[in-house]
């Protein structure tokens, strides 16, 4: 996979995590709890995960349904999504 398909990709995967836990990242920004360097280091975060398609199952079964209440074990960002969904900073 090419590094843009690759970055969109996880760019997609961080965004669909974001907001399956119910963070908007933008507001996040605009509140100062985190900045544009904070959302870039998520995706290369991502990009070096082994387990993109397991994510990607996870989040499919979970769309349209009320929001989840944790990441995925797995997610190389769930650290940084629960400070967020605790109204923590990146």
């Amino acid at each position: 996979m090419s590094d843009t398909k690759t970055f969109k990709r996880h760019a997609g995967l961080v965004d669909r995590m974001a907001n399956t836990l119910g963070l908007d990242l933008e507001e996040a920004m605009f509140e100062g709890r985190m900045d544009t360097d904070d959302v870039s280091d998520a995706v290369l975060s991502c990009t070096g995960c082994a387990h993109p398609d397991e994510c990607e199952n996870w989040l499919n079964k979970r769309a349209g349904s009320s929001r989840a209440g944790a990441p995925p074990e797995r997610c190389r960002n769930a650290d940084l999504f629960e400070r967020l969904m605790h109204g923590g900073h990146a």
